[in-house]
């Protein structure tokens, strides 16, 4: 029996599904709670930071990403029974990848998924290319509307991109701050830099990759199951399924290596308002595997996208040597539309913790 796993989350809960050059992709949302505002325009708006098409930076794929909602919701709330989503496509070419239906290209999951499934959708790589993550930003969106009651806000950012590095402070940043720009960085100066740097890669028909930093703000003390659901456990598996991300640090991450557990160490205080706080937040808001209150930050590193225009050594499905060179519309850098799935990936890990939290 052969099963692929498209489902996430233990109480809200998601199953995506489609391909990307096929009629469409959606996702279904199960464990919502009943009487929720579900803002349609909310949904949209995550889809449009997320959608292809929208700078030069990103592939020129025409898609409009309208969602739908087809069962769930009724005059504006949420039944507290499935919510099933719609993302119709409009602009699929599957002629573009007639040559990857004899080779494999590099670094991508065509031999892969043959030789786990003994079949693939050649166009546009199926269920392994970025585009399935629209169900899940579509479905993140609600999960923020969610956690919005709960006075809990997320924002990512571009802090990287080939080495190019920002200095941002997260403390009150805003996704406005964020999209002053098409690279989504919102240190401007910094930002046209790396900018420059993805044109550069996408006139030589190359690619390059960098690091996305989030915060979430709001989260209360107390969310997490250890010892194997610990909640920076979860919010890796959530990041690392995201196409082409390669690393996640929760907190000081591998730089906490260079510190002494003096420097590191947390020290507890009781804050204005009678809460325990942390003076610093090397431990990036999760201790034990549980949130202590404190904002949880994360650093996602991805890798430069798989598809560029210049020729690769491959080899057939007989293991014969060829070559292949990259067609279709293809991200440069995959960073700028990478934000919001980041944000929607962190968010339906917390809404999921938020309902186990609840059910205790």
């Amino acid at each position: 029996m052969r099963v692929m796993s498209s489902s996430f989350g233990t109480l809200f809960r998601i199953s995506t599904f489609g391909e990307s050059h096929g009629p469409g992709l959606g996702v279904v949302v199960d464990g919502c709670p009943s009487r929720l505002e579900i803002s349609l325009e909310g949904i949209q708006r995550a889809l449009d930071r997320r959608r292809p098409g929208q700078s030069r930076l990103v592939t020129q794929r025409k898609e409009e990403d309208r969602v739908e909602i087809l069962s769930g919701v009724l005059d504006g709330k949420s039944l507290g029974t499935p919510i099933a989503l719609l993302i119709r496509s409009q602009d699929a070419r599957n002629k573009d990848y007639e040559d990857i239906a004899r080779a494999y290209r590099p670094s991508h999951a065509d031999y892969t998924y043959e030789a786990k499934y003994g079949i693939r959708a050649v166009a546009g790589g199926g269920r392994a290319s970025a585009r399935e993550t629209v169900g899940r930003v579509a479905a993140g969106a609600i999960a923020e509307q969610l956690l919005a009651t709960r006075g809990i806000s997320i924002v990512a950012w571009v802090d990287e991109v080939a080495g190019i590095g920002a200095t941002v402070d997260p403390a009150t940043l805003t996704r406005d701050q964020v999209d002053i720009n098409d690279i989504r960085c919102p240190h401007a100066e910094v930002g046209k830099e790396m900018i420059e740097r993805v044109e550069q890669a996408r006139k030589a028909g190359d690619s390059v990759g960098g690091v996305i930093r989030a915060i979430a703000r709001g989260v209360p003390a107390g969310w997490g199951e250890p010892v194997f659901d610990k909640l920076e456990a979860d919010l890796g598996k959530a990041m690392l399924s995201i196409p082409a991300v390669k690393g996640v640090e929760n907190g000081s991450g591998f730089a906490g290596t260079l510190m002494t557990g003096s420097q590191h160490n947390d020290a507890f205080y009781k804050r204005d308002d009678g809460q325990i706080g942390t003076r610093t937040n090397h431990s990036g808001g999760i201790q034990g595997g549980i949130s202590n209150g404190e904002p949880i930050t994360l650093r996602i590193a991805f890798k430069p996208t798989a598809t560029i225009m210049s020729a690769q050594e491959t080899v057939d499905r007989d293991g014969n040597a060829t070559t292949l060179s990259g067609r279709g519309r293809h991200d440069p850098c995959v960073l700028p539309r990478a934000v919001p799935i980041v944000e929607a990936m962190i968010a339906l890990v917390l809404a999921d913790h938020c309902l186990r939290q609840a059910a205790r």
